[in-house]
């Protein structure tokens, strides 16, 4: 027997793949599969299910495709929904062959309805490991308030009830040998408080993770579980949907989105279109000159969350200015999460917009240093942080003001287009993000930190509110 987990650290994800004397499954897999065929064929194993342990809402899975091209089945735990293509519905306790390997099926609702784990029973009979999804993560549970964005009689409250049960009557009698492997892990908004670690064991879990304690009432798990928990990334309740009803193969895609645009083609494609301008480059060399009205998401950040939270439109046309050699890296990770209409890119990049003569836009970008130096000679100058409130609650610059970039479409409202503004996040990233957004939107007098908070810290120069822990902010 083969067992692997296939992790991708942009979603904090976990797909897996278990093979068994020439026949194989993949539990939650990504949307391009071709990776997983290429194991398949490696072991001379056919893919013969394809499982999925909820319609998930974080991204979009490649069950469909990965069906189409092995004749796999698809199977859920439990559901009633009319999805939009053939899939088998397990009962609770069904058992599934794969060569000489078991999987049982175990209905867990909480963090959705169908939501189920997958046991692992080896060759021997012997309980090895449980696939849980998003029901049981490491350190933290599934955030039980997803569903009722698509299912509008549920609420977070019973959503939480059903979670409390599952866990407490489903997976807590199961034995303390068990390996958990989780759907995701830390960075994932899935969850608030998921450990950096991808999996543990059962038993381990049942001691540390504060939804398994013993003697943890429902009421108080309820309340527990609901606390402190941020709307979700606006995206989820549509990744679900293509997850149900279906979507284009993940083959159509690419080959709409790769086409090499010569600076004349992409400037014509933008005016006509009116698509999207996505420079996926990083921070500090967008900042030097860029296409004017394209915004910055850099692909090596947390890419396709902040795609989901400030592209609101899933549809939107999208054209692509990236790093040369990485045009089929950016439009996958955006076909991740249900941008299926990238319709091109830059071919060159933008050293090839520059060398046609064309036009360019800038951001000041200035270090932390510098950023000392003027407020040092102007304290009356206005300062924006675009961290979470949680960040900005935990300690920021006295005087500054909290815009999050997750609500950039309401917090771009406290500023003044006349004035001018020192715009600061954790690192670059996300200042880099609003600041684009806005110049798009002409805002022209935004300066950008470059390093962010922690460089405005260790410079020792500002100001600064006194430190809460997080952990105990509400």
């Amino acid at each position: 027997m083969k067992l692997e987990q296939i992790y991708t650290g942009c979603l904090a994800q976990g797909a897996y793949y278990v093979e068994s004397k020439g026949e194989a499954i993949v539990i939650d897999p990504l949307r391009e599969v071709q990776p997983y065929i290429d194991k398949a064929n490696a072991d001379n194993a056919k893919i013969k299910y394809v499982f999925e342990t909820h319609f998930h809402a974080d991204f979009v899975s490649g069950h469909i495709d990965l069906a189409k091209k092995t004749g796999a089945t698809i199977v859920y735990g439990s559901t009633t929904a009319k999805t939009g293509f053939e899939m088998h519905v397990a009962s609770d306790g069904e058992i599934f062959n794969v060569g000489d390997v078991k999987i049982k099926v175990i209905h867990t609702p909480g963090h959705t309805m169908e939501s189920s784990c997958y046991m692992l029973i080896d060759e021997n009979g012997e309980e090895k490991a449980l696939f849980t999804g998003d029901t049981l993560f490491i350190g933290d549970v599934g955030r039980p308030d997803l569903a009722q964005h698509v299912i509008s009689d549920l609420t977070e409250e019973k959503l939480a009830g059903h979670l409390f049960e599952s866990l407490h009557f489903k997976i807590k009698p199961l034995s303390g040998d068990l390996i958990v492997y989780p759907a995701h892990g830390a960075g994932s908004a899935c969850g608030k408080k998921m450990s950096k670690e991808t999996w543990d064991t059962l038993g381990n879990q049942k001691n540390t993770n504060y939804a398994l304690r013993n003697g943890l009432t429902k009421d108080a798990f309820i309340q527990e579980v609901l606390h402190g928990l941020m709307p979700p990334p606006g995206y989820f309740p549509k990744n679900v949907l293509m997850n149900i009803q279906g979507y284009d193969s993940i083959d159509t895609v690419m080959e709409r989105g790769h086409k090499a645009l010569s600076p004349r083609e992409f400037e014509l494609v933008a005016n006509e279109t009116h698509a999207l301008i996505l420079d996926t480059r990083s921070a500090s060399t967008f900042a030097k000159g860029f296409i004017p009205n394209s915004i910055n998401i850099g692909i090596d950040g947390s890419f396709a969350v902040w795609v989901g939270t400030l592209i609101p439109d899933i549809k939107q046309e999208i054209l692509v200015v990236a790093d040369p050699g990485r045009e089929d890296e950016v439009i996958t990770r955006l076909a991740r999460v249900g941008y299926d209409f990238t319709i091109g890119y830059l071919d060159g990049g933008i050293d090839a917009w520059l060398g046609a003569n064309k036009e360019v836009d800038i951001i000041p970008n200035i270090t932390a240093h510098e950023f000392a130096e003027i407020e040092a000679q102007n304290p009356e100058i206005h300062i924006i942080d675009v961290r979470k409130k949680s960040e900005y609650d935990s300690e920021h610059i006295v005087g500054a003001e909290n815009a999050p970039l997750d609500f950039v479409n309401e917090t771009m409202k406290l500023v003044n287009p006349a004035k001018t503004y020192y715009v600061h996040c954790a690192g670059g990233y996300r200042s880099m993000s609003f600041a684009s957004i806005l110049k798009s939107r002409g805002f022209d007098n935004l300066i950008n930190v470059d390093g962010g908070f922690k460089e405005i810290k260790d410079s020792g120069k500002f100001n600064l509110t006194d430190y809460v822990c997080p952990s105990t902010l509400l």
